[in-house]
């Protein structure tokens, strides 16, 4: 088989456009190079098929290559796809944004989640002519750019100066959050945070947090990659009951293509506008392609499939008959101490355990391992409304199979049926 893996590092640094699709995330027997996906499958080059629940690192909520999705964006493409002013295309998905989203009154569209939560945090520095931003240490990713990978063990290629005017307090922890307060009154633009990610917000905890950013007149932000077109339409902030002042979206919202957004109440957005007559001027985000047609076309035509096919209830329910299967094989195969599927059932995921209650990476690339070998790649879990019956059914065949092996690892040490290196967290100092 061709070495895909070397090929992708000669000419990439990191072999992949994003490190969570890197080999260092990967057990060895994973398919180092993929050619296409169709609904919740991809295949190589070879014709090896795998059935998916990375799913485009949850950027793919409707299924690969959705006909509907993918003929809305090359209508675009043969509209011309980017043109001289603003397209109308443009237009119609700002209006939509607005008319989606309850908190968002102006919207500025990107490519990437990483421009736009900068972005965010541009306006709030500039609304409040404050430099501090605190950010949720327990959500794993909010940006490549400095403020964020400063933040972690990550430091190379960032200068001090930019690392110490990000703080950071605890997920459900309100005390973590008053103190920065506290010890930086009048200093702190803004906050931003996920809603949730493996488990719900303690009650009133969210609009706790917005109330400590008011009081101090920070802006409250909601970072909604993830949450955004899995745990309601309109996002965690209606499914929690909570309005923040400014949130970003991306992943899901156009089923793959590249599109994310910044919106928020008119207020603080218009900070980027030029009709206001003497006003000081912000430099938002000013990108070609930034509102690139077939994006724009994806994305509305994203959210009719959602509301016509009731995407969302589907992603809440498959999700919670998953974990509850495989919670259900794990016990029939005698691991149910060393590995338990949990987290919100629209974004489920699975945690892996040695025999004295500890999480382990090595296990957890078994386990990865095994079900690649039994035609699943799972290596977290992002369901999408392409699974249905049949690819439950698959899963639960491969589980079976790949934690009769892993129960093996529990007990005898799973070095000694792991090909290969163990999976490595990408927040690390050292390779």
């Amino acid at each position: 088989m061709e070495n895909y893996s070397q090929r992708l590092n000669a000419v990439i640094p990191g072999g992949a456009h994003t490190y969570s699709r890197g080999d260092d995330q990967y057990p060895a027997n994973a398919p180092q190079i993929l050619e296409r996906g169709e609904g919740a499958y991809v295949y190589t080059p070879e014709g090896e098929k795998f059935l998916d629940y990375g799913m485009a690192l949850r950027a793919v909520t409707l299924g690969y290559g959705e006909t509907s999705v993918a003929g809305a964006a090359i209508k675009q493409i043969y509209f011309g796809n980017n043109l001289t002013r603003p397209s109308l295309v443009e237009l119609e998905a700002a209006e939509l944004m607005c008319d989606l989203i309850p908190s968002v009154e102006m919207v500025k569209f990107a490519k990437n989640g990483s421009t736009v939560t900068t972005a965010a945090l541009k306006i709030a520095r500039a609304y409040t002519g404050r430099k501090y931003i605190v950010r949720c240490l327990d959500h794993p990713f909010f940006s490549y750019d400095d403020w964020f990978i400063g933040d972690t063990p990550l430091k190379r290629g960032i200068p001090e100066e930019h690392t110490v005017l990000t703080l950071h307090f605890k997920y459900n922890d309100i005390d973590s959050l008053k103190q920065l307060f506290d010890q930086y009154p009048g200093q702190i633009a803004g906050v931003i945070m996920e809603a949730a990610t493996g488990a719900h917000p303690e009650e009133g905890f969210l609009n706790k947090v917005k109330e400590i950013c008011h009081k101090d007149g920070a802006l409250f932000i909601i970072d909604e990659m993830i949450t955004g077109f899995r745990w309601h339409l309109q996002g965690a902030q209606t499914y929690y009951g909570v309005e923040p002042d400014l949130c970003t979206f991306g992943k899901g919202m156009a089923n793959g293509f590249s599109v994310a957004a910044v919106g928020g109440k008119r207020e603080f957005m218009n900070v980027g506008g030029i009709k206001e007559e003497g006003a000081e001027r912000t430099f938002l985000v000013s990108t070609t392609h930034g509102a690139e047609m077939c994006g724009m076309g994806a994305f509305i035509e994203t959210v009719k499939f959602y509301k016509e096919h009731a995407v969302v209830e589907h992603l809440w329910k498959y999700g919670q008959r998953l974990i509850d299967l495989m919670n259900r094989v794990a016990k029939e195969v005698g691991v149910e101490k060393n590995f338990e599927a949990n987290g919100v059932p629209c974004s489920p995921g699975y945690v892996t355990k040695d025999q004295n209650g500890n999480v382990s990476m090595g296990l957890r690339t078994l386990f990865s391992q095994e079900m690649i070998r039994n035609g699943v790649l799972m290596p977290w879990i992002a369901v999408s409304y392409a699974h249905g019956e049949r690819e439950l059914q698959l899963t639960e065949e491969a589980l079976r199979k790949a934690l009769t092996v892993y129960k093996k690892g529990v007990e005898e040490g799973y070095e000694k049926y792991l090909k290969g290196a163990v999976i490595k967290p990408v927040f690390r100092q050292f390779n």
